[in-house]
C-alpha cells in the first residue's frame, strides 16, 4: 500500500516536472571550468566511444588502495566534471587519503551501455544543427556529437577498460572502490554496484532516479534528456524491456541487499538552502524553478526506493533527508560532505 502511494506521488510530481523543463530549453550556458591544477588528465580508449578523459585526483598520502568514482549530473559536459568544476569535494576526499577518479563526459547517458546512438525519427546524427552547449537540447537533438555519432558504452568503459588502466598504469585496487553522484549518477552509481560488487563495496545516491519503473518516469525522463543534450531515451533502452528494468533500482534492489553493498541514499526537501538565497535574486529564483521541482520528482522516487528496501529487511543503506536541498550543486556538495566518514570505513 505504501509503495503504491509513493508511485501516485512520483506520478503527480512526474507532471508537474515538464513545465520546469520545458523553461530549461532557454537556459544558460556552462560554468566557467574551475580546473584544479593537483588533477590530472588520465585517457583510456574505449572499443565503442573512442578516447575518453577522466580526471584523477590522488589521495594525500599517496595510497594506492583507497578509490572512488564520482559520477556527473545529466549536463555532464566534455570539459570538467562537475564535481571538480562546481565543488570541493575531490579535495576533500584526498585530504581524507583517498584517490578520486571523475570521468568527463556521458550527457544524459545515465552511464549505460546504450542500445543503440541516439536518434529521432531514424535520421542520421549530424543531419541537423551541431550547436552544443546552447542550453537548449532541441537545437541539438539531431547534431552529431557523443552519444549520437557512436553508441554509449559507459558501463563497460567504467568497469572494463577504465578500471584495468587505472590499476595497470597507477596501481590503483581495481576492488573495493566506491561510486557515488548526483541525479543520473546517482542511479547510475547504485546501477555499477549492484552488477560488479567486486569493483564497488560503496555507492552514494543524491537526488537519484531511483524508481524509473513508476508511472510517467519515463516521459519525464523523455523530456529531461530531450533538454539535456538533445537525446533520446528510447535509443538508450526501449521501453519496459530487461534493458530498462536492470537500470531501475526499485526494480534491482534485492541484489543491492544480497550484495549487502554499503549504501548512502539522499534527496532534499526541494526547499532552498540559505546558500541558494545569497546569490542575486535572478539567479536564485532561476534555480529554484528549475531546482524545486526535480529535487521533488528525485525525493518521490527515494522514498519510494526506502519502502522497498524496508520490505526486504534492507539493513545496509543510510538515509539522508535533509530539511532543504534543490536540484543543485550547493546540496550536493553538502550531501558529500555527510558521506564521507561513512564511505573512507567501507571501502579499499
Amino acid at each position: 500500500m505504501r509503495v503504491r502511494g509513493f508511485k501516485r506521488m512520483v506520478l503527480g510530481v512526474a507532471a508537474t516536472l515538464v513545465l520546469p523543463l520545458a523553461l530549461t530549453v532557454v537556459g544558460t550556458g556552462p560554468a566557467t571550468a574551475a580546473f584544479n591544477p593537483a588533477a590530472f588528465d588520465f585517457w583510456v580508449d574505449s572499443p565503442v566511444m573512442g578516447p575518453i578523459k577522466t580526471r584523477v585526483l590522488r589521495a594525500a598520502d599517496g595510497n594506492t588502495d583507497r578509490v572512488v568514482y564520482a559520477l556527473d549530473g545529466q549536463r555532464a559536459t566534455e570539459i570538467l566534471n562537475g564535481w571538480e568544476n562546481d565543488t570541493n569535494v575531490a579535495d576533500v576526499l584526498a585530504s581524507w587519503n583517498i584517490n578520486v577518479v571523475m570521468p568527463v563526459g556521458g550527457e544524459s547517458s545515465f552511464y549505460a551501455d546504450w542500445n543503440s546512438p541516439s536518434s529521432f525519427f531514424g535520421v542520421p546524427a549530424g543531419a541537423g544543427s551541431s550547436a552544443a552547449n546552447t542550453g537548449s537540447g532541441i537545437t541539438e537533438a539531431l547534431g552529431a556529437g557523443p552519444g549520437k555519432s557512436y553508441r554509449y558504452d559507459w558501463e563497460t568503459f567504467l568497469t572494463n577498460q577504465l578500471r584495468w588502466a587505472l590499476r595497470d598504469r597507477l596501481g590503483f585496487n581495481p576492488n573495493r572502490n566506491g561510486v557515488f553522484g548526483l541525479s543520473m549518477g546517482g542511479s547510475a552509481a547504485l546501477t555499477l554496484s549492484a552488477y560488479h560488487p567486486d569493483q564497488f563495496s560503496y555507492a552514494g545516491s543524491f537526488s537519484g532516479y531511483l524508481n524509473i519503473s513508476a508511472p510517467g518516469m519515463r516521459e519525464a525522463i523523455r523530456v529531461a534528456m530531450v533538454d539535456a543534450g538533445g537525446y533520446n531515451v528510447d535509443s538508450m533502452a526501449p521501453p519496459w524491456g530487461d534493458r530498462w528494468l536492470r537500470m531501475d533500482p526499485f526494480v534491482f534492489a534485492p541484489t543491492l541487499v544480497g550484495n549487502n553493498t554499503r549504501l548512502w541514499v539522499a534527496a532534499g526537501s526541494g526547499l532552498p538552502m540559505q546558500q541558494d538565497l545569497d546569490i542575486p535574486l535572478g539567479a536564485s529564483a532561476d534555480r529554484i524553478v528549475r531546482g524545486s521541482p526535480l529535487e521533488a520528482l528525485a525525493l518521490a522516487n527515494t522514498r519510494a526506493f526506502q519502502v522497498r528496501m524496508d520490505t526486504l529487511g534492507a539493513r545496509n543503506v543510510t538515509y539522508s533527508f535533509p530539511p532543504v536541498g534543490l536540484h543543485a550543486w550547493t546540496n550536493w556538495q553538502d550531501e558529500a560532505y555527510r558521506m564521507i566518514p561513512d564511505m573512507s570505513a567501507n571501502i579499499g
